[in-house]
């Protein structure tokens, strides 16, 4: 991922947040393969593991799954069964990614800079977004006669109904919201027949990037002009993203000042 320290976010926290936050994350793929396209993008939801939740470094682990009759699913499971290392236990022998995408992104007209644009006219188009990248290695569970890959399927299942239900629909059945729907609700055998349907894939994160493209490298009085003028777009959308621009403008101000301020106790 292209970082400007500007844009970048450092904070692993943070970047672990975004991705339970926009958990449908577009998985990619590089498998040679005489049978399917060797660059292969499917769009799953995932579940983040973390050991430590209170962890400053830790990474965390992704489960997912896919449709069994999905091209990508058997581009995967090909590469795991022709590995060369008997002992691969369903490891991808090539690093992939998986790419999450924040709520909202949008075209930056240039009319929104209303202290640069009368002053010199210098300033173009751009686009504003969030996003974070997660590398690792994919450990895939394809053999429908595994116990393992069953139990893996199984918790997946679960696991991602539960985060789902809470996290994005707010079913928490408290103060008067509506129960959560769990998996258990379904008749036992419909949930066998579908999760014969679908593989299994976990990726240890090794690399996390992310970033928050939101018009802080502006001045602020462009930054007000941006947030002025996604406000008067009077759509959801421009709201949130006036909203979002507001605070990461913030964010830089604060930062800005908190550097002045040691700079001046080291004197």
């Amino acid at each position: 991922m292209y970082l400007r320290a500007i844009h970048a976010e450092f904070e692993i926290p943070a970047l672990r947040r975004f991705i339970r936050e926009n958990a449908l994350g577009l998985l990619i793929t590089g498998l040679p393969s005489t049978n399917f396209p060797t660059l292969q993008c499917t769009h799953i939801p995932w579940v983040l593991d973390v050991s430590d939740e209170d962890s400053q470094t830790e990474l965390g682990t992704l489960r997912g799954h896919l449709a069994r009759q999905n091209p990508h699913s058997k581009a995967m499971a090909e590469a795991v069964l022709r590995s060369s290392d008997s002992s691969s236990n369903g490891v991808l022998e090539h690093e992939v990614s998986v790419v999450f995408t924040g709520p909202v992104h949008s075209y930056v007209t240039p009319k929104f800079y209303t202290e640069t644009k009368p002053a010199t006219g210098k300033v173009v188009p751009t686009w504003n977004y969030s996003a974070v990248q997660a590398y690792g290695r994919a450990t895939v569970f394809c053999d429908p006669k595994s116990t393992t890959t069953e139990a893996f399927l199984s918790k997946q299942i679960v696991d991602l109904t539960k985060h789902a239900e809470s996290s994005i629909s707010n079913h928490t059945g408290a103060d008067g919201r509506p129960k959560p729907w769990e998996v258990s609700d379904a008749p036992d055998s419909f949930i066998n027949i579908l999760q014969k349907s679908i593989i299994g894939i976990e990726i240890t994160i090794d690399r996390l990037e992310g970033k928050h493209k939101m018009t802080q490298e502006m001045s602020k009085g462009d930054r007000d002009g941006v947030i002025a003028g996604f406000e008067g777009l009077n759509t959801e959308a421009g709201s949130l993203m006036a909203k979002i621009v507001r605070e990461r403008g913030a964010m830089k101000d604060a930062a800005k000042d908190a550097a002045k301020t040691a700079a001046q106790g080291a004197e």
